[in-house]
């Protein structure tokens, strides 16, 4: 494992978002585009970067959403204490799980809780070090910098995986992300994880009336990207559709139990982005895959 060591420094204040608030990206527009899938060492590039810049800002703005000690699968204000998608609260007691894309690690800190053995791996750095922040320093070897697509643990490594919007749109191929998974989880554990609903990318990313508005289609998967002025990638997501996801898990030796697209929780007021109750209300915001490792000889049949 690559622990992130060394001080914690404290959150930097960026004069370019004097609200702490992380630039918003352009909304997604719909027409014809000769843009080519960027090279998957670009796009790690572009992520670690993105986030690195934006940590300090995303968990200032989203602090009080996320919580501390709190696994929130969505926007939509959804928790795992509520949902119960990784199993029973007591059979997680004693298990050891991988976050993907972990971020501040909210949601393995409340997993410790429950006196389970998480280890919690991003790309940005910057985000670990907040992770190491709210951990008050304890535990530095539950924190690993890492690439979700080369997963830096032996196989057989974890009883179950899970990833609240971590890591796989902001990757070209998501499967590759599935095949390190499967590598490292033990047959039969669980792999969960919440995506970005694919039904939103035919729409803006626009919280009021005119993101309730299809406006690209549904099954034009170019993903979304953004450049700087030399025209070096500087933000990328991709888009799966539903079946897409569901043929990507099939492959890589994943049995799909269950899919859920949370409603708008009925305690939350508050927007995040482009998610807002009026658009929650009507249309779903998150895919959550609830899966698990089939083993060999049922991956092999199905």
């Amino acid at each position: 494992m690559t622990a992130v060591t060394g001080s914690i420094e404290p959150p930097r204040s960026d004069p370019a978002h004097p609200d702490a608030a992380p630039r918003e990206r352009r909304p997604r527009v719909p027409g014809p585009t000769a843009e080519r899938v960027p090279a998957p060492d670009q796009a790690r590039h572009a992520a670690r970067a993105w986030w690195d810049a934006e940590a300090d800002a995303y968990q200032a703005e989203h602090a009080a959403a996320l919580g501390g000690v709190e696994l929130v699968w969505g926007p939509e204000g959804w928790t795992e204490a509520e949902l119960g998608l990784l199993g029973r609260p007591e059979a997680l007691s004693g298990r050891s799980v991988l976050e993907v894309g972990c971020g501040a690690g909210q949601g393995s800190r409340w997993l410790t809780g429950l006196g389970a053995l998480p280890v919690g791996l991003d790309l940005s750095d910057r985000q670990l070090r907040h992770a190491q922040q709210l951990d008050g320093g304890h535990h530095p070897g539950r924190w690993v910098l890492g690439d979700a697509v080369a997963l830096p643990f032996a196989a057989d490594s974890f009883d179950l995986a899970f990833a609240s919007y971590g890591a796989l749109q902001f990757v070209t191929e998501p499967a590759t992300v599935h095949a390190e998974v499967a590598r490292v989880v033990r047959p039969g554990g669980r792999w969960v994880f919440s995506v970005t609903h694919p039904i939103r990318w035919a729409f803006l990313d626009d919280p009021g009336p005119r993101g309730l508005t299809a406006v690209r289609s549904y099954f034009d998967r170019t993903p979304y990207v953004e450049r700087d002025g030399t025209g070096a990638l500087t933000y990328l997501e991709s888009h799966r559709t539903l079946q897409d996801h569901v043929d990507d898990l099939r492959r890589t030796g994943f049995v799909l139990d269950r899919l859920v697209e949370p409603p708008w929780h009925p305690d939350r007021s508050q927007s995040w982005g482009p998610w807002s109750p009026e658009r929650g209300r009507l249309l779903p915001g998150t895919a959550v895959f609830v899966t698990r490792l089939a083993p060999t000889e049922e991956a092999a049949v199905g």
